[in-house]
């Protein structure tokens, strides 16, 4: 009888010490589960098919991949309210897995990265052409570990999560 006393009880302490540590997990660290974040779920409007034989007239991913970046610039004001209110549903669809709600490259993905993903805040990134910015987002970074989003992302979220990025400032 007491050895299945001191067994229940072992077991018991395991299970209370194991909650415990994924309680204090998900209270006290600055990452969060990824199953918290907004971007993990399925997305709900399906792409639209384009009509067969059809191509863009005017713009299209193909003339800002030939662009030289400096040349490139966005199609509004990047200070504009309502840009950067979207681009923070932006940055929280797209961006905030690897780069962290506090922007400094540790979020629930980019933690595990060694080097971590860049900090948006820094003085590199703030004082980046948009351009540069634009295409380092849309084709990533050779060498790097941006991945490109020209498919996964509009380009005008893209535009959007700059303006988000810009308007948060260089960290002091």
């Amino acid at each position: 009888m007491v050895r299945i006393l001191s067994v229940g009880l072992i077991v018991s302490t395991i299970a209370l010490v194991a909650w415990g540590v994924i309680t204090g997990y998900d209270n006290f660290l600055s990452v969060g589960r990824m199953w918290q974040t907004p971007g993990i779920k399925p997305y709900e409007n399906p792409i639209p098919v384009m009509a067969a034989g059809s191509m863009p007239v005017n713009g299209g991913e193909a003339l800002f991949r030939s662009a030289a970046a400096e040349e490139i610039a966005a199609p509004f004001p990047l200070n504009e309210t309502a840009a950067i209110a979207s681009g923070k549903i932006a940055y929280q669809y797209y961006c905030i897995h690897c780069h962290g709600k506090n922007f400094d490259g540790y979020g629930t993905v980019g933690q595990s990265f060694a080097p971590p993903p860049g900090d948006l805040r820094s003085n590199r990134i703030q004082s980046m052409p948009e351009g540069v910015l634009f295409k380092e987002i849309s084709y990533g970074i050779p060498g790097g570990r941006q991945p490109a989003l020209d498919t996964t992302m509009a380009v005008e979220d893209r535009w959007h999560a700059i303006a988000y990025v810009k308007s948060l400032g260089q960290r002091q």
